[in-house]
Formats: C-alpha cells, structure tokens, sequence
C-alpha cells in the first residue's frame, strides 16, 4: 500500500490533511463514546451514501454493542464540486424506526442541508431520537444549522477528498483524508 506522502508526490492534486493512523484512532474513540452512550438503546445505524461508506466500515468494527444498519442516498453536489440548494435523496430505512434510536452517518457535513433534509424526512417515521454522526464537520461552510453529536474532525471551508470523501465520484479510496487545491 502508498504511503500518504507517496500520493500525495503522485498526484499534486491535494495536499495531506488527516493522515490515515490519525483517521484510525478518532474512529476508535468514536466508536468507544457511541458503543458507552448507546449501552442501552438498540441503535439503528443509517449511512448516508456514497461518502459515508469508508468511514462507517471503520466505525461500526469499532462499536462494541450490537446495531443494525441501513443506508440511504442523498447529495447536494453536483459534477462542479459546488453545493447546490437542492438535496436529492433516495432509498431510505427498509425496517421501521419508530420509537428507535437512530445514528445518521455522513463523511462530511458542511452546509447542513443534506443533513437537514434526511433528519426531516426521517422524523415524519417517529424515531426516538436521531443523532448525527460525522467524519468531518465543516461549520464555516454552514447554511442551517445542524447538531452534531459526534464528530471526527473540525476543519475549514476547503472540498476534501478520501478516505470516501471524493470529487467528482474519483478519490474516494484514498487512504487518507486531503485538501483538494484549486
């Protein structure tokens, strides 16, 4: 496998922001708080596709209680790597989440919007509670305001790309977490 330093010298896209043992120990610690904070609580996991994937793989092998797990797709990107005002979302929790404790993981959250739209859309199924989970939060870059109840970093306005987070569909298997230089 490249090092973080080998792709970056490869590619001259990006630069390092989050190496890859740095990503692994915050997903450790983030599983242990969930894992002590959910003890009780039956969670049901719902991933946010595509950039969710790579981190919620890490995470839900750092969570030591037992979870389900669904998935739905939302973005509010297009092909320019600017955020549009409108969410586009498909599929959704295949079992019923009423009167569950729901862990909503995205990759990143920056202007809320996709976020708010899922948690919207979800509360009209009566959950319990809903909770946000994200690798990355971004909240320079927010619209509306969103809680964020576990997190992996907090880092500035710039698009990033890896370790499922990617442009333009590419980069998403980088190991690592960079900033795409513009």
């Amino acid at each position: 496998m490249k090092s973080s330093e080998e792709w970056v010298k490869e590619t001259r896209k990006f630069e390092l922001l989050y190496p890859q043992d740095k990503i692994s120990q915050r997903i450790k610690e983030l599983g242990q708080e969930i894992s002590h904070d959910y003890a009780e609580r039956d969670p049901i996991i719902i991933g946010v596709l595509k950039g969710c994937v790579i981190f919620l793989a890490d995470l839900i092998r750092n969570i030591s209680i037992p979870v389900e797990l669904e998935f739905i797709s939302a973005s509010s990107y297009n092909e320019h790597l600017r955020a549009n005002d409108e969410v586009l979302m498909t599929g959704g929790p295949k079992v019923s989440i009423s009167g569950r404790h729901i862990l909503l993981v995205e990759g990143v959250v920056d202007s809320g919007q996709t976020v708010r739209a899922i948690i919207d859309r979800l509360r009209f199924l009566e959950p319990a509670t809903i909770a946000v989970v994200t690798l990355l939060d971004k909240p320079g870059c927010r619209k509306v305001e969103v809680d964020i109840a576990y997190r992996g970093f907090e880092t500035g306005n710039d698009f990033v790309i890896g370790f499922g987070l990617d442009a333009a569909q590419r980069y998403r298997n980088l190991p690592f977490i960079g900033r795409v230089i513009e």
